[in-house]
């Protein structure tokens, strides 16, 4: 799920290895005690600093792994169990959220290559019938328009029952409910669209939705499963997963929290448990830093889509005027950083859990990071990683 969605949304020497810890004392956050080989957060001290800055009681901690000409440094900061008060991980496993969409991109692109479908196909032309409904007609939405959010279709996660059911405090009676894409899409069909097809830009997970329907309409096999053959598996993704319904992360992983209500002193809840077919092909996906970095990298160096295909993903549309400089492509979209610098990738925010991946274009430097909570300064430790100290 995207972030802002719901009430969630509120490198030195190859291979060397930073692990941070940071401890939290009458509700403030005292000096990371720091263990490095030495000399090998040097290029990465603008991060470090970021890192630490970012920590608040609504993201307690922080994990990241950056690579770049000097290697791979993996680091992590805050608190990863508030229980327990034991530090957050540098190699966690977390929920990945929207970035699942630039895998679900991905296998449409490919099967776009193989020309098994081209993206000005319209929805109605291979689920017909589905997309219909209150001003919504799949016979004038292109796959492009769904990939690119200008479909104009509903996001089914801004009804007001699934906010209810998944953002307030009735989540945790409602966090092992099974979501279908029939049901979602069907939700979302309740509602009048958001504007014409190709008249506007609105982040709509319901588009991902149906994507994640097309794929298993021309493959004949879920999306899940075409992501694992397609991605997971030739990329040696070991760390990466598309689960259906079961709730729990693989270890190693930190806890994952959030508070389920605007009230003064609203709790923290430890959310990390969840069914997440609640997210579905929008965002269910699990992964490592690692994992997300070499997947990155490996499609922007065009090792997992032709050069006609990566470009039509590159291939960006404004995001409206609430959102000015700021542009989306297919699953994909650019971050213009403080200094200037331009790099590709997708955020995810679900239940207790922000992540960002970036990379440059050439794939030469890659950033992947999760907060364990909705209120981390992603952008500042993205505009250090991309702008400091190299």
């Amino acid at each position: 799920m995207a972030a802002g969605r719901g009430r969630t949304g509120r490198a030195g020497r190859a291979g060397a290895t930073v692990a941070l810890a940071v401890t939290v004392t009458a509700g403030a956050l005292a000096a990371p005690a720091l263990a490095a080989t030495p000399g090998a957060g040097d290029g990465h001290r603008a991060t470090l600093r970021a890192m630490r800055a970012a920590l608040n009681e609504d993201a307690p901690g922080v994990t990241v792994q950056a690579k770049d000409r000097h290697g791979t440094w993996n680091a992590a900061a805050g608190i990863g169990d508030l229980t327990r008060q034991t530090p957050r991980g540098a190699h966690d496993h977390y929920r990945v959220g929207s970035i699942t969409k630039t895998f679900v991109s991905t296998v449409v692109l490919q099967l776009v290559a193989e020309g098994r479908l081209d993206l000005d196909d319209t929805v109605g032309q291979w689920l017909p019938g589905v997309v219909e409904g209150n001003g919504h007609d799949g016979d004038r939405i292109t796959i492009r328009q769904i990939l690119n959010h200008t479909s104009g279709i509903f996001d089914v996660m801004s009804d007001d029952e699934v906010q209810r059911k998944a953002f307030t405090e009735e989540f945790l009676d409602h966090r092992y409910d099974t979501w279908t894409p029939e049901q979602h899409i069907a939700i979302a069909m309740r509602h009048e669209p958001d504007f014409a097809p190709g008249t506007g830009w609105h982040y709509s997970n319901t588009n991902y939705v149906i994507a994640g329907r097309l794929i298993e309409r021309i493959t004949g096999k879920p999306y899940a499963q075409e992501i694992e053959r397609r991605i997971i598996e030739p990329l040696g993704l070991h760390e990466t997963s598309v689960p259906a319904t079961g709730p729990s992360l693989p270890e190693p992983a930190s806890r994952a929290y959030t508070k389920l209500s605007d009230a003064p002193g609203a709790k923290n809840h430890d959310v990390t448990e969840l069914n997440p077919s609640i997210a579905g092909a929008a965002g269910g996906m699990i992964s490592d830093s690692a994992d997300l970095n070499r997947f990155y990298t490996a499609l922007l160096r065009g090792k997992l889509l032709p050069a006609k295909q990566l470009a039509e993903m590159k291939t960006t549309v404004p995001k409206g005027d609430d959102k000015p400089g700021q542009r989306y492509g297919l699953g994909l979209e650019p971050f213009r950083t403080t200094c200037g610098r331009v790099v590709w990738g997708h955020g995810g925010d679900i239940h207790g859990s922000a992540s960002g991946a970036a990379s440059t274009a050439d794939g030469r430097h890659a950033l992947a990071l999760n907060f364990n909570g909705p209120g981390g300064e992603m952008k500042a430790v993205l505009d250090a990683e991309f702008c400091g100290e190299s």
